[in-house]
């Protein structure tokens, strides 16, 4: 028995894997292969498109540390990280078993956009120069990843690891756009109904 065949039986949800994606028609695949276009190169001369973005993505990582804050003050203060990741993440999971297209890849792309203002985050943990959002009294507030970084004893490559982190989110989004290009406009051009040509 295969592999494939044996986790089917056994995780029946898996067995959606295997069937096509929804159809996408070729107007809607080039608007949000312009989207991507527009937000990659706009963030890559430094314009703030993609802060609003992030701004979505704030509380989330402020619940974040008061989810995980009942598994002690390490895995609270990495929550708020944690769960800025896995939202987008678990959408885009959510949006792939159910093969619809832009869906996984919007949740996707966002999920590498994410590694920006993270990476961002990791390199300001020894100047401490942002300003940040917390929860509670900021008299008391700590940076994330002045502490995360401490205890792991990497405070001291803290640049270094925010700008890999960042690398990383760039290959990410530019993988992700071009993903969705090539698997979106292939279907098209395979699916008679998406152009239009009903006979």
């Amino acid at each position: 028995m295969e592999i494939s065949a044996w986790c089917g039986e056994r995780f029946p949800i898996l067995q959606n894997l295997h069937s096509e994606w929804e159809p996408v028609s070729p107007a809607v695949a080039i608007a949000w292969i312009l989207f991507y276009l527009l937000l990659i190169g706009n963030a890559a001369f430094r314009g703030t498109l993609l802060q609003w973005f992030d701004l979505v993505f704030v509380p989330v990582h402020e619940g974040g540390h008061l989810l995980f804050g009942y598994f002690g003050k390490w895995i609270m203060v990495a929550g708020g990280t944690l769960l800025q990741l896995i939202v987008p993440l678990s959408l885009a999971v959510y949006f792939l078993f159910r093969r619809q297209l832009p869906g996984t890849a919007f949740c996707a792309f966002f999920f590498f956009e994410q590694f920006l203002p993270i990476g961002i985050y990791m390199a300001d943990a020894r100047s401490q120069s942002l300003q940040y959002v917390t929860v509670g009294d900021p008299e008391l507030a700590e940076h994330d990843w002045f502490y995360l970084f401490s205890h792991a004893g990497l405070i001291q490559h803290d640049i270094q690891i925010g700008g890999l982190v960042r690398v990383l989110g760039w290959i990410g989004m530019l993988a992700t756009m071009t993903w969705f290009a090539l698997r979106a406009l292939r279907k098209t051009n395979r699916d008679p109904y998406a152009r239009g040509n009903l006979t």
